[in-house]
């Protein structure tokens, strides 16, 4: 709690907001679908995207993009945070793939949940394909969905190696590939231990140390995949070189990327 030290005022201010912020999506949700658990995925993304660009808005965090954006079809991207998600859903409407233990997150996990998550228990072969058969669903209906298949995050210095479990649906060359990379900048830490959420780190504590912050910039990286394995394990080596070649590209300095907005 040492960052409620440091900034009394802006951690204090900031985690009122964001409660406030939570209490309001969740109202908003049963507005828009009431208490029934077959609300429309189209209603849930856009619900989704509106509430991350809010609490987005409470880190003042910036948001830089570079190629082209997808709006529907599998996008499968590194993995360094739970800001990712908020971060991505707010360039785009989309689905998350999760770990089952996401479910249990203080208030994360209900925000999940009501956001259309599909949670994925890779601890049970048959839960993962029916996780499998659920994502194909969802790009037949043409969703976008993300898929992290480091299975875990990290602290962003590399990116892990891809499971290709959940890859299946895109083997089928049916819908839209895409690789993206997404990277943080703060002026006033360490990217590696506060913005990213890692190892044995705590939610409570790593999210408090994060409203202290000033601001947090962000870089997503969009690349289309044109040419893709039909072989499950081949692609997602195929994948995990094309991230780690977006990771080569300077961020943030990229004059390229046009799309930058914050909240």
């Amino acid at each position: 709690m040492t960052a409620l030290l440091r900034h009394p005022v802006r951690v204090t201010g900031r985690l009122v907001w964001l409660m406030a912020e939570f209490t309001w999506a969740a109202l908003n949700y049963v507005r828009q679908c009431g208490l029934s658990k077959n609300c429309p995925e189209s209603k849930r993304v856009l619900w989704l995207q509106h509430h991350s660009r809010r609490i987005l808005a409470i880190f003042k965090t910036k948001i830089q993009t570079s190629g082209p954006v997808p709006s529907s079809g599998l996008l499968v991207s590194n993995h360094l945070s739970y800001v990712d998600i908020l971060v991505i859903s707010s360039i785009t409407p989309a689905m998350f793939v999760a770990k089952r233990e996401v479910k249990g997150w203080p208030v994360f996990g209900m925000f999940a949940k009501m956001g259309g998550t599909l949670f994925v228990d890779r601890e049970r072969r048959t839960r993962v394909g029916q996780t499998t058969n659920e994502i194909q669903s969802a790009l037949d209906r043409g969703a976008l969905v993300v898929l992290f298949p480091e299975g875990t995050s990290s602290d962003g210095k590399t990116v892990l190696p891809f499971k290709s479990s959940l890859l299946e649906p895109a083997t089928r060359q049916i819908h839209a590939l895409f690789a993206s990379l997404v990277q943080y900048e703060i002026d006033d830490g360490d990217v590696s231990e506060e913005v990213c959420y890692w190892k044995d780190m705590t939610l409570v504590p790593h999210l408090i140390n994060l409203l202290s912050k000033r601001t947090i910039r962000a870089s997503v990286s969009f690349t289309q995949m044109r040419e893709a394995s039909t072989d499950r394990k081949l692609l997602a080596r195929q994948l995990h070189s094309e991230i780690l070649r977006l990771k080569e590209v300077p961020a943030f300095s990229n004059t390229s990327a046009t799309s930058l907005f914050s909240e």
